[in-house]
């Protein structure tokens, strides 16, 4: 009878042990896939913000002609898949610019905002 409640308490034990382990494992495994899915994320910004910043740049500042209906429409469905209020502000006012010279600084605001969304991993 003895023998039987030391086993029980053995196996017991032993299961205890065994949840604590996974339990803690489980824990850490969450951890670290918030941490990837991060890191995913951030990755997935930069390489929208980069695929916008070299089409803008390729489709308006090396440009010697104005920038035709259909590119403006793709520029504009870039920026809003970037999904982010503040460059698409920032692209409002360059493209609502009165003249030359604000347009030219509204650019370079923009460019600076595009390179500052940029996060390291």
């Amino acid at each position: 009878m003895k023998n039987k409640k030391t086993y029980l308490t053995i196996i017991i034990f032993v299961l205890f042990v065994i949840s604590v382990f996974f339990g803690v494992r489980g824990v850490l495994t969450q951890r670290q896939l918030r941490q990837t899915q991060a890191v995913l994320e951030t990755q997935q910004i930069n390489e929208k913000v980069l695929e916008f910043t070299k089409l803008f740049i390729g489709k308006v500042l090396k440009t010697k002609t104005e920038v035709d209906f259909e590119t403006r429409l793709v520029l504009e469905t870039a920026v809003r898949d970037l999904k982010d209020e503040e460059v698409l502000a920032q692209w409002n006012k360059f493209v609502n610019s009165k003249n030359e010279t604000e347009a030219q600084d509204e650019v370079k605001n923009l460019l600076e905002m595009l390179v500052g969304k940029i996060k390291a991993q």
